[in-house]
């Protein structure tokens, strides 16, 4: 008898499995970005069309842009439903745009050896804010996060801290405190501990059935990845070097096309890149000034000095360009000294091959022939013409003073048809 309830159960279990409830789960392991809000936008509607028990927002950041956060936090309190941010694996964190986002969650859950907090607001602009306009960014934070927390009968005092002294909390802590709702060890742990709690929807309440739920991972398309990719700080910087370098070598060498091609579009998506990023905009204008630079080496005598300013207009427009973001959002060392060395190598090698070109003498026509070493065919005597043998050519010659067959000369002087020579 037993053994027949034990099968029993085990089918009961796997049908459930094949036919019950789907939750689906979304991997956020990155900077809050505008690539990250749409791939939780995406995943939300995903979700909505499957008929989805609920989403789960398996979450490790170390912060991001509060324009994306805000957009995410509309997002996920108006998802018709319910969403589950679970701080996960252990060692991760929710830290700064991050942890308002978890206060935003219809289930808020931490893993133990995760933390959640330290949301002061940091200005990601190029210039320093006065004190008043800091007070007001910080209140308005402060306002913004309590409404999120009293949403959810979260301890909205600890939030105001996060915004106002930067205050972290570990996972027991953050349940201690009210910030979040439950510990799980596990995604199974947490579905089994969420199964059966009554959640609020914008559309009404909800109750979760989760303990024997298929879960369904959510990938990113290859939009996401295209936005993910170009969100980086060091492919933005790349792409704008690139940039720069192909408009320069279409204006050194007009023409060539393909390089003005290939810069034009990585400016592009360079430019693009930066409306996602917290640019210092002093930080462009100096690069820009340093291509400006090379461009004048080209057409005024400066004896180098010009190259030295732009390459010097490069390396501080460089530390400048992400100087007042966070670590995670500025440009590696190594990129950036790489970089550096060989776009200044790159410009200095066609700058001096534009100048070669226009300093050497030319190949073909009369002005080719003046300065060119020949040899006497014929005699040549003052008033009396002789043949040379010059430039691959046979030219009818005069000179002062006379000549014998065989003996070096250079020719001085080009008149119509004849050529004026002198012996070497």
């Amino acid at each position: 008898m037993k053994k027949l309830v034990f099968i029993f159960s085990l089918c009961f279990l796997l049908v459930s499995w094949a036919y019950g409830e789907e939750i689906f789960l979304l991997k956020v392991e990155e900077v809050i970005s505008p690539a990250v809000g749409e791939l939780i936008t995406m995943a939300v509607e995903q979700a909505e069309k499957s008929g989805g028990e609920c989403l789960v927002i398996e979450l490790d950041t170390p912060g991001g842009l509060a324009a994306s956060m805000q957009q995410i936090v509309k997002t996920i309190l108006n998802s018709p439903i319910p969403i589950v941010v679970y701080v996960a694996p252990s060692g991760a964190k929710a830290a700064s745009a991050g942890a308002i986002i978890t206060l935003s969650a219809h289930i808020a859950a931490m893993a133990s050896g995760t933390n959640i907090g330290a949301a002061h607001p940091v200005n990601l602009g190029g210039k320093k804010l006065s004190k008043e306009m800091t007070e007001k960014v910080v209140n308005d934070m402060v306002a913004y996060v309590k409404g999120i927390a009293s949403k959810h009968n979260r301890n909205a005092k600890i939030a105001e801290k996060m915004v106002r002294e930067s205050v972290s909390l570990t996972a027991k802590e953050a349940l201690k405190e009210k910030v979040i709702d439950l510990l799980a060890d596990s995604l199974p742990d947490l579905l089994q501990k969420i199964d059966n709690r009554k959640v609020s929807l914008p559309t009404g309440e909800k109750i979760l059935h989760t303990k024997t739920a298929k879960i369904i991972e959510i990938k990113g398309d290859l939009r996401y990845q295209i936005l993910r990719i170009l969100s980086n700080p060091n492919i933005a910087y790349l792409l704008m070097m690139v940039g720069l370098a192909g408009l320069y070598f279409e204006l050194a060498n007009p023409g060539a096309i393909f390089p003005g091609v290939i810069g034009a579009i990585s400016l592009v998506l360079a430019f693009f890149a930066f409306q996602t990023l917290p640019v210092n905009y002093a930080g462009i204008l100096l690069i820009l000034l340093g291509i400006i630079f090379f461009i004048l080496e080209l057409k005024i005598t400066s004896y180098g000095l010009l190259t030295i300013a732009a390459i010097f207009c490069y390396a501080l427009g460089s530390l400048m360009l992400f100087h007042h973001a966070p670590g995670y959002l500025r440009i590696s060392l190594k990129v950036m000294l790489t970089t550096l060395i060989s776009i200044s190598l790159f410009f200095i090698s066609i700058m001096l091959l534009v100048i070669k070109a226009q300093t050497s003498r030319v190949k073909i026509g009369k002005e080719a022939l003046i300065g060119e070493a020949g040899e006497v065919i014929e005699d040549i005597s003052p008033g009396k013409l002789g043949k040379i043998f010059v430039h691959g050519e046979y030219w009818n010659a005069e000179s002062d003073e006379a000549i014998k067959k065989g003996e070096k000369v250079k020719v001085v002087q080009v008149n119509g048809l004849k050529i004026k020579v002198r012996k070497i």
